[in-house]
């Protein structure tokens, strides 16, 4: 029966609109606010990208081979970034090294197994401070530890103390992010491992960290990426703005001890050089660091999507 016939017209269109429900302003407004941040990032992102990628296509696309296998030169035509990307490529793999499993151990251990007490809140509310600390103090903090106290084993200002320095200024965004996915998992999935008498242990690394491993490689992984742009703390441990010398090969371990550069420290170099061809040459580096990270991007994508597909 219609809704006409049994109700009058005008309680009948009353009802309409109370179904069909009043129009929102507040959250108009705010979505189209929200829309317009995001048009607005997209296109300041695209013209910078334009920027870079008008600037330095000629010289990737023209010399990329030698570009990518030359060391710093004092002209812009022959300078290539085989050294800083030797010394990134080291960076990446401390960190793997390093912080991405002290890391996940400490998430696990305060979200599984750590009791919730005012200790454990305070620890967990300094490490969130810690992500938010700007990087030239992990910077100061790895000169006085890596390169002054424990020189015996670094070697002072080499490749390991400026990798290590970034290692530590990652460290609390990987608790953080392994942490977060950690709390996500359902809890109904830890009681079901107790319910049939799993070890605290057996749920955790059989059902807690599988199913939480899609957020944990997220987090983790994009953390590289940051990892690899960051200039400060290298800078302060002693990175080299032009050429170094490396021993032979492209990950020899005795490099670890030796004096490095890397692509920020590259960039920021030419940048600032006001020789012809520089410009160029920066805006192509900055090409090749995006790619690296893109790279990493895309590896904690793949390796996400395999996760989920198995959970």
């Amino acid at each position: 029966m219609a809704l006409p016939t049994i109700l009058d017209r005008g309680t009948a269109e009353r009802v309409r609109r109370d179904l069909k429900g009043s129009r929102d302003l507040s959250g108009t407004l705010f979505r189209t606010v929200l829309q317009l941040g995001l048009l607005l990032t997209v296109v300041i992102l695209a013209v910078l990208l334009g920027q870079v990628l008008s600037l330095g296509w000629g010289t990737v696309s023209g010399r990329l081979g030698d570009f990518l296998t030359a060391e710093s030169r004092s002209r812009a035509a022959e300078a290539g970034v085989f050294q800083g990307l030797r010394g990134t490529l080291w960076i990446a793999i401390i960190v793997t090294i390093v912080a991405f499993p002290l890391g996940i151990a400490a998430a696990v251990y305060l979200e599984e197994y750590a009791p919730k007490t005012r200790l454990t809140n305070f620890i967990e509310l300094n490490i969130r401070n810690l992500a938010g600390v700007p990087s030239v103090v992990y910077g100061i903090l790895a000169y006085t530890i890596f390169v002054t106290v424990l020189e015996p084993v670094t070697g002072g200002k080499t490749a390991l103390s400026g990798a290590l320095a970034v290692a530590v200024l990652v460290l609390p965004v990987v608790i953080i992010t392994s942490a977060e996915a950690i709390r996500a998992v359902p809890s109904s999935l830890r009681e079901a491992g107790f319910g049939v008498g799993a070890t605290r242990w057996e749920v955790t690394r059989s059902h807690v960290l599988p199913y939480a491993a899609p957020g944990i490689l997220t987090g983790t992984l994009l953390s590289l990426g940051r990892a690899l742009g960051e200039a400060a703390p290298l800078i302060l441990v002693g990175a080299i703005p032009g050429s170094v010398g490396y021993s032979g090969g492209l990950l020899n371990p005795a490099q670890l001890h030796e004096q490095f550069t890397a692509m920020p420290i590259v960039i920021a170099s030419w940048s600032t050089n006001a020789r012809e061809g520089f410009d160029r040459a920066t805006a192509a580096a900055i090409i090749v660091l995006l790619v690296v990270v893109l790279m990493a991007n895309a590896t904690a994508i793949i390796m996400r999507n395999r996760f989920e597909k198995k959970r």
